[in-house]
C-alpha cells in the first residue's frame, strides 16, 4: 500500500528542509516556508530539533504567525512563544479570529494578554469573554462565533440582499440560522434551499425546523458523535435558554476527532498527547518515569506471586517453559475486551442499560475461546513434554485466566469510568497486572496440588 499523498508531502518538505538547514541556505528556507500552509508549517516545527526549531521559527513570515501557534501542540506553544519578542507576539495574536484567541489564551504570558485585549474592540472582547466562559472541551469552548442570523418573517429575497450587502460568508457556510428578536434559536435555512426555492417564500415557509441545536456544555466527544450521526457541515450552538451563542464547524470537529485519536493511543503508553516530540531529555524522562514506576510495581507483583511457588517450580522445570503462555494468552484475549469496550464508551454506546449484557456476552466468549485453546495447549504440551497431567493442568489454567482476562477488560473501564479516571489511560496496566497475578497463581497453584 503507497503512503497518502499528504504525508509524502510532509516528508519531502521535512527532507528538502533539513537540507537547507544543513547547508545553512536561510534564504531557500524562507522561500520554502512561504509556499506553505500554516498548518503544513506548524506540522514541520512540531517534527525538528529544538535547534532546528528555532532556526525556522525565526525564518518564518510574521504573518503566518499567530495561525502557527493555534496548530501547534501546547508544548510546542509554549516553546515557540518563549523565543518570540514581546511586540511580534501581539502582533501575530492581534491577527487571530476570537476562537482561536481563546483556544491559546492560557499559554500567553500575561504582560502580552493584557496588550491584546487592549487591541480588541468592544465586540471582539464581549466575543472573547463570551468563548473563554466555555471549558475548551464542550462545544461552547469549540465554537466560532461569525454566524449569519435572519429573522423567520421575511422573504428570501430579502435574504440574498443582505447577503449580497455583507459581501462575504463565513467559511464552511452551509445553511443561515433563523432567530427571533431575542436570538432564540428557530431553525437554519439551507443556502442551497436559499438559491432554489422561489424568491417571494419566507424563511418561515422554506426553513427546517426538526434541525438541533448544541448547548454550550456539551463534550466535545458528544459533538463530534452529533456531526457524525447527522453528516453535518455546521452546526448552532445555543445557551440553556435557547439562544443562539455560535456554531461549530466540521473543520473544528476534525480537530477534535484527531486529538481524542491522539490521546487515546499515547494515553496507553502514559503519555499526554501535547508532550513535544524533541522536548529535552530531563523533561520527557521525568514524565516517563511515572508510568515505568508504576509498571515495575505490578512486574514486582507477578513476580512476587511466581516466588510464592519457588519450590514448585524447582521440583517441575517444565513450569517455568510454559508459565508465559497463560500470562500470554490471558493478556491478549483481556486486550480485545479492553479496547472493545473503551470504544463502546467513547462512543457512548454502553451504560448502565446495557453494560451487564455485555459482560455476560464477553464472559461467554471468554469460556468458549478458553475450552478451543485449552484444548489445543493441553495436547501440544502434552505431546511436548510426555505428560497428560501437565497437558490438562495448563489447559485449565489457560482457561481459567481468559475468564478471568474477559472479566477484567469489561469491568477495568466501567469501573475507571465511574471513578472520572480516563479507561485509556490507567485500563491497560490495570489489565496485565491482573491476567499476570491471575495466569501465574492458577498456573503455580494447580501444579502445586496436582504434580507436587
Amino acid at each position: 500500500m503507497s503512503a497518502s499523498p499528504t504525508y509524502e508531502n510532509t516528508h519531502e518538505h521535512l527532507r528538502l528542509l533539513a537540507g537547507s538547514l544543513d547547508s545553512g541556505e536561510l534564504s531557500q528556507i524562507k522561500q520554502q516556508l512561504n509556499d506553505l500552509h500554516p498548518a503544513e508549517i506548524a506540522n514541520l516545527l512540531e517534527s525538528l530539533p529544538l535547534h532546528h526549531r528555532r532556526i525556522v521559527w525565526n525564518l518564518t513570515n510574521p504573518d503566518y504567525a499567530g495561525d502557527i501557534l493555534v496548530e501547534v501542540n501546547d508544548q510546542v506553544r509554549l516553546g515557540l512563544i518563549e523565543q518570540t519578542d514581546k511586540e511580534d507576539l501581539i502582533a501575530a495574536l492581534g491577527s487571530l479570529e476570537t476562537d482561536d484567541l481563546a483556544d491559546i489564551f492560557e499559554d500567553i504570558p500575561q504582560a502580552v494578554v493584557h496588550e491584546v485585549v487592549r487591541s480588541l474592540s468592544n465586540q471582539d472582547r464581549r466575543r472573547l469573554k463570551s468563548v473563554m466562559s466555555f471549558a475548551e472541551d464542550t462545544a461552547g469552548g469549540l465554537m466560532n462565533l461569525d454566524t449569519v442570523s435572519i429573522r423567520q418573517n421575511v422573504n428570501l429575497d430579502v435574504v440574498l440582499r443582505y447577503l449580497r450587502q455583507r459581501g462575504e460568508l463565513p467559511d464552511n457556510t452551509d445553511k443561515l440560522f433563523v432567530v427571533d428578536k431575542e436570538d432564540h434559536y428557530l431553525g437554519v435555512l439551507n443556502i442551497s434551499d436559499l438559491l432554489t426555492k422561489p424568491s417571494k417564500h419566507t424563511v418561515a415557509e422554506t426553513m427546517i425546523t426538526d434541525q438541533k441545536a448544541l448547548i454550550a456544555t456539551l463534550s466535545d466527544n458528544d459533538v463530534a458523535l452529533f456531526f457524525e450521526d447527522h453528516n453535518l457541515v455546521s452546526a448552532p450552538v445555543v445557551d440553556e435558554n435557547n439562544r443562539l451563542l455560535g456554531r461549530i464547524t466540521v473543520d473544528d470537529v476534525v480537530d477534535v476527532i484527531r486529538d481524542e485519536a491522539d490521546r487515546s493511543l499515547l494515553n496507553l503508553a502514559g503519555l499526554d498527547e501535547d508532550d513535544d516530540m524533541f522536548a529535552p531529555v530531563t523533561r520527557s524522562a521525568k514524565r516517563r518515569a511515572v508510568w515505568l514506576g508504576i509498571n515495575l510495581f505490578t512486574a514486582f507483583l507477578a513476580a512476587w506471586v511466581i516466588g510464592l511457588f519457588a519450590a514448585t517450580i524447582q521440583q517441575i522445570v517444565a513450569l517455568a517453559v510454559l508459565m508465559p503462555i497463560v500470562a500470554s494468552m490471558g493478556g491478549i484475549a483481556g486486550s480485545q475486551t479492553l479496547m472493545l469496550v473503551i470504544r463502546g464508551i467513547a462512543l457512548n454506546q454502553i451504560g448502565k442499560t446495557n453494560s451487564r449484557s455485555l459482560l455476560w456476552k464477553e464472559l461467554a466468549v471468554g469460556a468458549l475461546n478458553g475450552v478451543l485453546w485449552a484444548c489445543v495447549v493441553a495436547v501440544v504440551t502434552g505431546l511436548w513434554f510426555q505428560s497428560q497431567s501437565l497437558g490438562l493442568l495448563i489447559g485449565a489454567a489457560l482457561m481459567i485466566n481468559l475468564i478471568f482476562a474477559a472479566l477484567a477488560g469489561a469491568t477495568i473501564p466501567l469501573t475507571l469510568k465511574r471513578m472520572n479516571i480516563d479507561p485509556a489511560i490507567a485500563g491497560g496496566v490495570i489489565l496485565t497486572t491482573v491476567t499476570d497475578v491471575i495466569g501465574f497463581f492458577s498456573f503455580l497453584g494447580l501444579a502445586s496440588i496436582f504434580l507436587t
